[in-house]
């Protein structure tokens, strides 16, 4: 376990792979322990050419027999008080502090992150942490300086006192969410701006299309989507889009739809930032400032849009008697027979 001392059959594997050229992280990594113990343990032991395992065995012991026993981690005040079992409650954080490893957090900070939440108070000192964890100083200041950059912890003073507190509130999953929503809409926006530079008719810009349009639905998911209200104007605009035939201005649909054009630039945006609401068209920005409709790029695929546009092509090519293409017919104005729109 970290933060406990090797073992002598540890130090037998860790011999055995310095034979095998193995490097101190990738040794780590299979002892489940931080890379800087196994660096230690082979540097105050005669180093990489002549590490053996018995003999550091035999040092560790003799230090120990000089130092005492060793102290044996406390478990939190709160253990006793509410007369849990000291031994499950440090079992239970370490299990808990593994589960968040399997999901991407880092060793030391979710050891630290898991006694922050088994602890009543919810906050521990640094000296705390040090005494329960059996880390270094350092250790722990590297994992707090990592919750903190993720804001799930937060750091206090308290008055004339010159030790910090480190915090866990009850809403720390709530923040986790956010932040994590945050980075979602972040992996949509960067794959969107690929998309407007590949094109999203290429094999890469159609990757990136619909990168951002997975990031795009989870980071709706997550922070909970538009409200029902602006869905309801997102469909509008698209259907007036649709209607009129032709891309149209902000100020065009402000004055078809009797909307302030600060709601009518809102929908718009909302209907850019939620392409899955008006799944399968989508609305991009053209010349002079209007929107227009278009296909989805995830639907068609470029062989498919090929085909389309010569068939379209074929048509515009055989006027009718009005001296229209064939089958198209002109659009009624935007503002006709238009649905009603919410107030």
């Amino acid at each position: 376990m970290p933060g406990s001392r090797l073992s002598e059959q540890e130090r037998r594997r860790i011999a055995s792979w310095l034979v095998e050229g193995l490097g101190y992280a990738e040794m780590a990594r299979r002892l489940g322990r931080p890379t800087s113990t196994v660096s230690r343990e082979v540097a105050r032991n005669s180093g990489p050419g002549g590490y053996r395992a018995h003999h550091a065995q035999q040092a560790t012991e003799r230090r120990a027999r000089r130092r005492g026993p060793a102290a044996r981690p406390r478990a939190p005040a709160a253990a006793n008080t509410y007369r849990r079992d000291p031994e499950a409650v440090r079992a239970f954080a370490e299990d808990f502090a593994a589960l968040m490893v399997q999901i991407g957090l880092p060793r030391m900070a979710a050891r630290v992150l898991a006694h922050l939440v088994t602890t009543d108070s919810g906050a521990l000192t640094s000296a705390d942490l040090v005494r329960q964890l059996q880390v270094s100083p350092a250790s722990v200041s590297k994992a707090i300086g990592y919750l903190v950059g993720l804001d799930v912890v937060r750091r206090e003073r308290a008055p004339r006192r010159h030790r910090e507190t480190y915090v866990v509130g009850g809403d720390v999953w709530l923040r986790a969410w956010t932040a994590s929503a945050r980075k979602n809409a972040l992996w949509a926006d960067t794959a969107r701006r690929g998309v407007q530079i590949f094109g999203a008719t290429t094999p890469a810009g159609a990757r990136l299309n619909e990168m951002a349009r997975f990031f795009a639905r989870l980071s709706a998911t997550m922070d909970g989507g538009p409200g029902r209200a602006a869905v309801s104007d997102i469909l509008t605009v698209l259907a007036a889009l649709v209607h009129a035939g032709e891309p149209l201005t902000v100020a065009q649909l402000s004055t078809a739809l009797g909307w302030h054009p600060d709601r009518v630039t809102s929908a718009l945006r909302g209907a850019e930032r939620h392409p899955e609401v008006g799944d399968p068209v989508t609305v991009r920005a053209v010349e002079s400032g209007a929107y227009a409709i278009t296909a989805g790029g995830h639907r068609l695929t470029g062989a498919q849009r090929e085909a389309l546009g010569g068939h379209r092509q074929r048509r515009s090519a055989a006027p009718t008697d009005e001296g229209r293409p064939n089958g198209v017919h002109r659009c009624q104005p935007v503002g006709d027979s238009m649905p009603a729109a919410g107030p």
